[in-house]
């Protein structure tokens, strides 16, 4: 996230494009909605589903799952053919005009050619592009509407030229602004929790970087790229991949064609899983190893928008449990290393010492508000947002990103369109919210559809139907609400009983190895 929360209410347009942010992401959305009720702020939203976001929007465009590139390509396109582009900052700061230029200036991206891809009308595509572009200052916010398709990558890309262009990138409440959808998934990635960096994202193919980590952890690292879940789960499948540690995490109802993951998991040699209860996944487990709650240890999340912030312990853990970084100890230790770290503090100063961004976030620095990364050094006061000035890399690239379909299709078997995602109710796989009945009743599982296609295939409110793909099948209630797009189906992912991710599609980006969970093609049938 490129830019802060504070600086939500200094935007004079939001865009809000693949993200139900009021569910998955309700402090953001309660800052995005005062901007608009104080006047600031016009919102637009682009999301196939009418989310309450919507209800606060100057413009709503619902879109079909999967058309993102080329609806920011026919905003650029407007942008560009109107000369609201910022010719300036392009100047300055960016390169790559001229290729990035010739491509979402072709016909195919006009406003009429868009409109029989996207669903959107062109002369809401054309208000759009002119709100946006006319705007002195712009945000731009997604969550994983725009980052879950094969073509996941080509959508971030897409929105960082938007803002490119625009001259948004590097000021006050402007930005490209990813929303991180657990509470510490910031902090994960910060400290290395990807298979291509070390901490600080230094990458492990850097001989430099390796040298580095090497003395600092005194042992020898391998500089190959690692694998990513998706990939991890084939290894399992196939029997290449022989054991799996799982911390936090429920891949049985996270990940998506769950068939495959349960043969993977019955297939891998020897599972471990560290958590806090006993999940689904677990179920599958050699070993379980229980964990501390956030509650019952110390330590720091790193949030959305980079603040480090310190969690502090106000309760003990049940007898026999102990913190995550204790059991990690322990099994480094048995396994025949000679990690000697006593407290949390002691592994803040090796991250202050090894990760440049954290440099000046001290144990002592962090306090009751936190401190936003980079912080190069103790005198630094944090960086509320990037880019100020100037780019990392120098100069800002923009790229050509052509528009390409999803992975499948709507075709007469699976004639419609499933997208999945979260209710503000529940949270993620419900190992923690499910536990709590008050909010079961408040949301069940559920499909919702469209009242066109309800009224089409003789299905009433609440009627139990069955939802079926190329990977399988569930069933679930009816959720009849002109809220869904005709031709759309939305199924929230966190429940056992009828669990989306049977019927998810697991074709990847290329490049980020992320599945398409927001689009696959899909049938809905009465039960006889």
């Amino acid at each position: 996230m490129t830019n802060d929360i504070a600086g939500i209410k200094k935007a004079d347009v939001i865009l809000i494009i693949g993200s139900d942010t009021s569910a998955a992401h309700p402090v953001i959305s309660a800052r995005i909605k005062q901007a608009v009720r104080e006047g600031k702020s016009k919102l637009i939203v682009i999301d196939p589903k009418k989310i309450v976001m919507a209800d606060y929007a100057e413009i709503y465009a619902a879109h079909r799952p999967g058309s993102d590139v080329a609806v920011l390509n026919c905003m650029m396109h407007e942008i560009l053919k109107n000369g609201w582009e910022d010719k300036e900052y392009i100047k300055n700061r960016l390169e790559g005009f001229d290729e990035f230029k010739a491509e979402v200036m072709k016909d195919k991206y006009s406003p009429e050619n868009v409109e029989k891809l996207s669903n959107i009308p062109a002369e809401t595509l054309r208000q759009i592009s002119e709100l946006f572009g006319k705007a002195k200052t712009a945000s731009l916010y997604y969550a994983m509407g725009i980052t879950q398709h094969t073509t996941g990558t080509d959508n971030v890309w897409s929105t960082a030229n938007l803002q490119m262009i625009c001259g948004n990138l590097g000021v006050e409440g402007g930005g490209v602004n990813p929303l991180r959808g657990q509470s510490n998934v910031q902090g994960a990635c910060d400290m290395g929790g990807l298979p291509n960096v070390y901490p600080g994202y230094q990458k492990v193919v850097d001989e430099k970087a390796q040298a580095k980590f090497e003395k600092a952890w005194n042992c020898k690292l391998d500089n190959k790229v690692g694998i990513t879940v998706t990939e991890i789960f084939d290894a399992m499948y196939d029997g290449t991949l022989k054991g799996l540690y799982v911390m936090g995490e429920n891949p049985y109802l996270s990940d998506p064609d769950q068939n495959h993951i349960i043969k993977a998991m019955e297939r891998v040699d020897f599972m471990v899983v560290q958590d806090m209860f006993i999940t689904e996944t677990a179920e599958y487990a050699d070993v379980i190893l229980p964990a501390a709650a956030f509650a019952e240890k110390d330590g720091h999340f790193t949030n959305t928008e980079r603040r480090v912030q310190r969690i502090n312990k106000i309760i003990e853990p049940p007898k026999g449990v102990i913190t995550d970084w204790e059991i990690i100890q322990l099994i480094a230790n048995a396994m025949g290393s000679d990690w000697n770290y006593k407290s949390v503090r002691d592994i803040t100063k090796e991250i202050n010492e090894l990760t440049p961004q954290y440099a000046g976030i001290t144990w002592e620095r962090v306090g009751r508000f936190g401190l936003q990364w980079p912080c190069p050094n103790e005198e630094h006061p944090g960086t509320p947002y990037l880019h100020k000035g100037k780019f990392a890399r120098g100069k800002g690239l923009l790229r050509p990103i052509p528009f390409k379909e999803p992975d499948e299709l709507p075709d007469e078997e699976y004639p419609l369109i499933l997208t999945t995602g979260r209710v503000l109710q529940q949270f993620h796989t419900g190992t923690m919210s499910r536990k709590t009945e008050g909010l079961n009743n408040l949301a069940g599982p559920m499909v919702m559809i469209s009242v066109d296609d309800a009224e089409r295939m003789g299905i009433s409110n609440s009627e139990v139907v069955e939802i079926s793909t190329r990977r399988g099948e569930i069933t679930a209630p009816a959720f009849v609400t002109k809220r869904i797009s005709t031709g759309v189906i939305y199924i929230p992912f966190h429940y056992k009983e009828s669990p989306a991710n049977r019927l998810t599609n697991s074709a990847i980006d290329p490049i980020a190895k992320i599945p398409e969970y927001k689009v696959c093609a899909a049938k809905v049938q009465k039960i006889n």
